[in-house]
């Protein structure tokens, strides 16, 4: 049997090909191959140009690959090519499905090696200056998903914390904030969505609980990028605090 290659699922970051770890880019700098996600930059790709390249992005509410499609991509590339790159935005371990790749490449007895990347909840408290702890004030952060495996049921039930950060929150935040509305929350909570987290094209809309519940169309999601939305009294604006920077900046 011929030997198999080596996969390593690297964390890209959260879109500028500058946040990648120097190991990440180290790595897609070696790779035979690199498979993709949607939300992988030009910039990043860049960093690989002598490698293959195979999308298999995935982005929700969009037809995009099957995850077992995307399986079995892998364990044939673990058979043709010594160096493996799966490059998943954000961290590999947070909302990147990375428990099916990880199945399927060791029921083959792939090597897998894991580099993991700055995942978006932080890149975007960077962002906006905007810290999702605060002494007094907040003390816990949970990350969540409205997003659900295919026939599996949905999970209204929200994480008990001080902040709460919706990944993919674009269109399923405002159903988020009414939860939070008829549990009692605050309307003048604060809220803070980012779109394209530190790209060129960053978007940040500062608001309440209150409009949050009204929806995003005319703010971050009306774009159509990623949208990331932090909740929580931590986020309060600083009396002093200046405008949010561009991003680079």
């Amino acid at each position: 049997m011929a030997a198999l290659g080596k996969v390593y699922l690297v964390g890209a970051g959260p879109g500028a090909a500058d946040l990648i770890t120097v190991r990440g880019a180290r790595l897609l700098a070696e790779a035979d191959v690199v498979l993709y996600d949607a939300l992988v930059t030009p910039e990043m790709l860049a960093l690989c140009e002598q490698a293959d390249k195979i999308s298999v992005g995935k982005r929700s509410g969009q037809r995009s690959m099957a995850q077992t499609v995307i399986n079995e991509q892998l364990v044939e590339c673990a058979r043709k090519y010594a160096r493996i790159v799966r490059l998943k935005g954000g961290d590999p371990m947070l909302f990147g499905r990375a428990d099916e790749e990880l199945r399927a490449l060791e029921a083959e007895g792939i090597e897998i090696e894991i580099v993991p990347g700055i995942t978006t909840a932080v890149a975007a408290a960077a962002a906006t200056r905007q810290p999702l702890t605060k002494r007094g004030v907040a003390r816990s952060v949970a990350f969540f998903t409205s997003s659900t495996a295919p026939d599996h049921p949905e999970h209204p039930a929200l994480p008990e914390t001080d902040t709460m950060v919706q990944y993919m929150g674009g269109r399923e935040a405002a159903a988020t904030a009414e939860r939070l509305l008829a549990q009692g929350r605050r309307p003048g909570l604060p809220v803070i969505a980012v779109e394209n987290c530190s790209r060129p094209d960053q978007r940040v809309l500062r608001l309440t609980l209150a409009d949050l519940a009204k929806g995003l169309a005319a703010g971050p999601d009306a774009a159509g990028g990623p949208v990331l939305v932090m909740i929580g009294e931590a986020l309060a604006r600083r009396e002093h605090q200046p405008e949010d920077p561009a991003p680079g900046a």
